[in-house]
């Protein structure tokens, strides 16, 4: 089986800057300034045909994760290949709000280095998948959120990537375009594509997904199969949800705390 991405001891650190004294300060003695740990150390191999369920609780390092393989946020450290052309489908992900939705199919085909003749043969094809009818002449600042999914989806899916990257893009819209969005999913599953969805739907997440990384403070905690990794993550949120909103909040802020450091 040919693997498609692969992390070796990943790293993404950004720099934690309170007031522009600080940015100068790091010119001269970048030592002393903050950092934060997005991911650390995350090392996993998704092979193709893989759909990898992303989970974790908010602000866990799922959607760094995901730009990271989509290619819009580079890595700090550690080794990362990936073998075929990724798409990522977010809401807003690519889309500029002052053009309209024809003008944003144009642009972002543009970019993924399709010519002026292959975005006009597939555009009709775009327009009738993203169900969108005459809003597709509006500008893109007046859609809603799932306008903008069903948009930013219909592009991704009709190109027919090698790596599809689904952060949290079916979490909003109409049940009718979430089936036939999953549908679509399921072909690109048989076709041996690699897929990695992110969402805090886990009935989406058991009945779709094959494998399950579930992501915690900026660390891989757990992956492998689905059935396995689900029932840990499950265990994990039954005895969160027991915790007072003081307890989680404190949860989760010994988890950002221990993401920050020096060098």
């Amino acid at each position: 089986m040919k693997a498609s991405v692969e992390f070796k001891n990943v790293y993404k650190e950004y720099k934690v800057f309170t007031s522009n004294k600080e940015r100068l300060l790091d010119i001269v003695k970048p030592s002393a300034t903050k950092r934060f740990h997005a991911l650390r150390d995350i090392t996993l191999t998704a092979y193709e045909g893989d759909i990898i369920g992303l989970v974790g609780i908010n602000g866990s390092g799922k959607s760094t994760l995901s730009n990271i393989i989509g290619g819009s946020v580079p890595i700090t450290s550690g080794q990362l290949s990936k073998n075929g052309e990724v798409n990522v489908i977010a809401i807003n992900s690519g889309l500029n709000t002052q053009l309209s939705g024809l003008d944003n199919i144009e642009f972002k085909m543009l970019l993924m280095g399709y010519s002026k003749k292959e975005i006009k043969a597939l555009t009709p094809q775009i327009i009738e998948f993203s169900e969108l009818g005459d809003f597709i002449y509006q500008p893109v600042k007046k859609y809603s959120s799932g306008m903008k999914s069903k948009l930013g989806f219909a592009i991704s899916v009709t190109v027919n990537p090698d790596i599809l990257v689904i952060d949290e893009a079916l979490s909003v819209g109409d049940q009718t375009f979430t089936q036939k969005s999953l549908d679509k999913m399921q072909e690109f599953k048989a076709a041996g594509k690699t897929i990695f969805f992110v969402s805090h739907n886990l009935k989406q997440v058991r009945n779709f997904c094959t494998k399950i990384a579930w992501i915690e403070g900026g660390r891989l905690k757990s992956f492998g199969d689905k059935d396995t990794v689900l029932e840990q993550y499950e265990d994990f949120l039954k005895n969160y949800k027991k915790l007072s909103v003081k307890e989680q909040k404190k949860f989760r802020r010994d988890l950002d705390n221990d993401r920050f450091f020096f060098k």
